[in-house]
């Protein structure tokens, strides 16, 4: 049998338990106990919020967003591609320049298809 016993484990998910206990009792038993009308109220930096939480945001907002992320990805490979550049030979340049026309062409579908545009449609 490979690894630490099991009292081992059990020791230290008794140890995590009663940390967890004593975190959650210091905080009832210090916290503060009064109750005025801007401590039930959230706030950001000291200014207290106006309006609700609720707001809807358009769909091309999180579009964009997801845009973003892949294309920050992409940069992620050609960064790790730029690095291994001498290590990768001939290969890996071919490789890479399928992988950005395969990106290209995604790009120019999401323009083409108006994802990528703000103003509304006329």
């Amino acid at each position: 049998m490979n690894g630490p016993p099991a009292w081992q484990f059990l020791l230290y998910a008794a140890a995590t338990i009663v940390l967890i206990a004593v975190m959650i009792g210091a905080s009832a038993v210090l916290g503060p106990r009064h109750r005025e009308k801007a401590t039930v109220e959230p706030f950001e930096s000291g200014i207290v919020s106006v309006g609700t939480a609720r707001y809807r945001f358009p769909v091309r907002f999180y579009l964009v967003a997801m845009f973003f992320v892949v294309f920050d990805v992409e940069t992620v490979f050609v960064t790790a591609w730029a690095i291994a550049f001498r290590q990768v030979g001939w290969p890996g340049y071919w490789e890479m320049l399928i992988f950005v026309a395969v990106l290209l062409v995604a790009l120019a579908y999401l323009w083409r298809l108006g994802g990528l545009d703000w103003a509304p449609r006329r």
